[in-house]
């Protein structure tokens, strides 16, 4: 599975978000791609970022590993298959990514 996104680096950190933690790519509703982030997206698609709503199983790909997540597993904090971190501040844009699921519900 292809994360996108501008100068990336091999966990999926973009230009705008390359901190240790920011390793989730985030799956756009309309063009089924995994994302670095939505400013990468928007900067590279033809459309604005589309969030996934509850009924997407896999909306999260963990860019350390490569394993495909559940909201649920993302919203742990952690990825279940490497243990790897997500960055927490990622919640302040949990509304461009998640459409009608709040933090801590799936």
């Amino acid at each position: 599975m292809n994360i996108f996104g501008i100068g990336l680096d091999a966990c999926g950190r973009c230009i705008h978000y390359h901190q240790e933690n920011d390793t989730a790519a985030l799956l756009c509703a309309r063009c089924r791609r995994y994302y670095a982030c939505y400013q990468c997206h928007n900067a590279l698609e033809d459309h604005l970022f589309v969030p996934t709503d509850g009924t997407e199983p896999y909306p999260v790909l963990c860019g350390q590993c490569g394993h495909l997540l559940s909201y649920e597993q993302y919203e742990s904090g952690a990825c279940p298959f490497c243990g790897h971190s997500f960055n927490p501040r990622c919640a302040l844009h949990h509304c461009i990514y998640f459409r009608r699921l709040p933090r801590g519900t799936g």
